[in-house]
């Protein structure tokens, strides 16, 4: 008997302790947005089309900690005779794990906790199962957070659990059905995006599978060639082998890369890692679902290190990431033209080939498992399923288990005003809550409700129709408002506007002077080039509001940047003890010591506790180990001794280089 249940997890957890009081307009960085290549013309990838360079209107998700508690997560599971899948609603939908019945084993790889790190759009990222990646490259925004979360009955009384959410920056909808049938050995997942617009927008979507990284697991997909990056541009190479090494195996991959499948139109798209035996996951889509990748962390001591820092200390938490995607890279999106719906269907399930074959040579792999998986379910099945499931996507819900946000409540009001047709109406998008409490005030009255100058603001907008009522009310009855002149001059620097950007936050300056307006000045001026105005105007603001994490971790950043070691350190004089245990500020006094010659004081930061930990450490920055070099430079030159920085090796746990080899023993 198939059933769907909703249940508590106990497990051991870190806080994520709400988001960033900023907006953030200062740009970020994503290891994705390449956008020079080597590819032939025939190729017709779209790179570079759909990238933005900041999470905004989202707030970041970088307050959290390290710490592991006893704590609850809300699971939804779905389980028959063969399989039991577990979700986390509140993350995302995080397909947290799949399990084999028949085996008693776990499919992916599923992380024992909850410990968040800088890896996604909106900062916050967890490793472990399967995450849905929607709208923008990269981790996608609700990645950490809440999906409107639904139950209801198939016509065979099957149950579905129903995920789904109003997506800010492509203002799209997309919707997850998941169901398993009661003698099914795969989990099936009908996906359906909705782009409500009377324009095309880029869309992505990547579905990220983790899987445990085995000595002897390889990776099959029906691809005789592979997209990746090297040397700085994005180009192709057959496969499997790639200078001298088969890429297939995981392990067998030296440093941290992406390989991205090129898999031909007619050939059926799938992608598995199986061990030594045939055993191991599978996936498999419909036609739409056209892209496949491998990630691997590689086995230098940076990749180790990332693996260890997302789980348990005590494990090593070693994965692959074997995804899937809508376009052929994640170098890129696809325009998804006006009013149009996509829709496609994934399965997940256990694969039992013959291991003799699996790990012969390429094209017998491919045969050997695509024979299996035709066994278990063919693509002219898999399509007929998708066309017959179409009228359970298009049913309303029985019933809401969670609620998501409120932001798609506050879209379909602006629709409803401005004339438009609603967000697809068999979802339901809740009620209003604290964040869209703003917008509502200006879209019912023509002006905004002025705040305190002191008082961190509930939310922003980018979307045009806000942003044209916006400049309405400040011809008008906001003509006096700073909160009013604050947004708009953050939407300005956000369309890189930045004389207009200029003036409006002067304005806003003017009539009530504010942190936040000064932070949009500082970015301004960093935007223009002037990065040391723009960081005495951090400081500044920094100074107004000591006791707000988000504009003391941007101050000094800056400040650092720009040489200013002493202020960095005067600055910490001034902050208050819960402000001065932040990592990320013990880390930035750290430098500012070493540079202004306390090595002494720079070193016992460095291994306070054993080592430092910076919760927010971003995937690529090296800066704990660029600081570990730095003190040993230091007090090489103050003993008078050489140090070659070429052969010298940071201790493990301040080593997150993730381009640097395993030394040969």
């Amino acid at each position: 008997m198939s059933s769907l249940t909703f249940e508590m997890r106990h497990m051991k957890g870190a806080d994520l302790n709400g988001e960033s009081s900023l907006p953030p307009i200062a740009g970020m960085i994503n290891v994705q947005q390449q956008r020079k290549t080597n590819l032939d013309e025939d190729d017709g990838l779209f790179i570079g089309f759909g990238f933005v360079d900041s999470p905004f209107p989202y707030r970041l998700q970088d307050m959290y900690d390290r710490e592991l508690k006893d704590t609850k997560l809300l699971t939804a599971v779905l389980e028959n005779k063969h399989l039991k899948a577990v979700f986390a609603p509140t993350l995302g939908g995080r397909l947290w794990s799949l399990y084999d019945k028949d085996k008693n084993r776990e499919l992916t790889f599923s992380n024992p906790v909850f410990r968040p790190a800088n890896l996604a759009f909106r900062n916050a990222w967890f490793s472990g199962g399967v995450e849905w990646n929607c709208g923008v490259v990269g981790h996608h925004p609700f990645t950490c957070s809440p999906l409107f979360t639904a139950v209801l009955t198939a016509e065979d009384n099957t149950k579905v659990l129903r995920m789904y959410e109003f997506e800010r920056i492509r203002r799209c909808v997309y919707q997850m059905d998941f169901f398993l049938p009661e003698d099914s050995k795969l989990l099936f997942c009908r996906m359906r995006i909705v782009n409500p617009n009377a324009e095309t927008v880029p869309m992505y979507w990547w579905s990220n599978i983790a899987v445990p990284e085995i000595k002897d697991g390889r990776v099959i997909v029906p691809a005789d060639a592979a997209y990746t990056s090297k040397g700085g541009a994005i180009g192709k190479t057959p496969v499997p082998v790639v200078e001298g090494i088969d890429v297939t195996y995981p392990v067998n991959n030296p440093y941290a890369i992406d390989y991205f499948w090129r898999i031909e139109d007619n050939n059926r798209k799938y992608i598995c890692q199986l061990d030594k035996e045939g055993y191991g996951l599978i996936q498999a889509s419909t036609s739409r679902l056209q892209g496949r990748k491998l990630f691997v962390w590689g086995q230098g001591p940076g990749g180790q290190k990332w693996q260890r820092f997302l789980t348990d200390d005590r494990y090593s938490g070693k994965y692959a990431e074997i995804q899937a995607g809508l376009a052929r890279t994640q170098y890129e999106c696809i325009p998804m033209p006006p009013k149009t719906a996509w829709e496609w269907l994934e399965a997940y399930g256990a694969m039992n080939a013959e291991g003799d074959k699996v790990h012969g040579d390429w094209k017998t792999a491919r045969r050997e498992v695509e024979e299996k998986l035709d066994r278990l379910i063919t693509a002219e099945e898999m399509e007929a399923l998708l066309r017959k499931t179409k009228a359970i996507a298009l049913k309303p819900a029985e019933q809401i288990m969670v609620k998501g946000s409120g932001w798609g409540a506050l879209e379909n009001m602006r629709r409803e005003a401005d004339g438009e047709d609603p967000l697809p109406t068999h979802l339901d998008f809740g009620e209003l809550d604290t964040p869209q409490q703003p917008w509502t005030y200006l879209l019912k009255n023509g002006y905004m409700k002025e705040e305190s100058p002191d008082r961190e603001p509930r939310s922003w907008t980018f979307q045009k129709e806000w942003t044209k009522r916006l400049e309405k009310a400040v011809e008008n009855a906001d003509r006096y408002n700073a909160t009013a002149w604050l947004h708009l001059g953050v939407i300005r620097i956000a369309e890189r506007k930045l004389k207009e950007a200029q003036a409006c936050l002067d304005r806003s300056m003017m009539l009530a002077p504010s942190c936040w307006a000064l932070y949009g000045l500082a970015h301004i001026a960093r935007l223009e080039g002037n990065s040391e105005k723009a960081a005495l105007l951090a400081e500044k603001a920094a100074g107004m509001k000591p006791d707000d994490k988000s504009l003391v971790k941007e101050a000094l950043k800056l400040l650092l940047v720009n040489g200013y070691n002493q202020k960095v350190l005067d600055l910490c004089e001034r902050l208050p003890e819960e402000v001065l245990r932040l990592g990320r500020v013990k880390l930035y006094k750290a430098f500012a010591s070493v540079r202004t010659g306390h090595i002494e004081q720079a070193e016992a930061l460095l291994y306070e506790e054993g080592s430092i930990t910076v919760p927010d450490i971003r995937e690529g920055e090296n800066s704990i180990t660029d600081l570990w070099y730095e003190i040993e430079e230091a007090k090489a030159k103050r003993d008078n001794k050489a140090f070659d920085r070429e052969n010298a090796t940071p201790p493990p746990e301040l080593d997150f280089r993730m381009h640097v080899a395993k030394r040969k023993q």
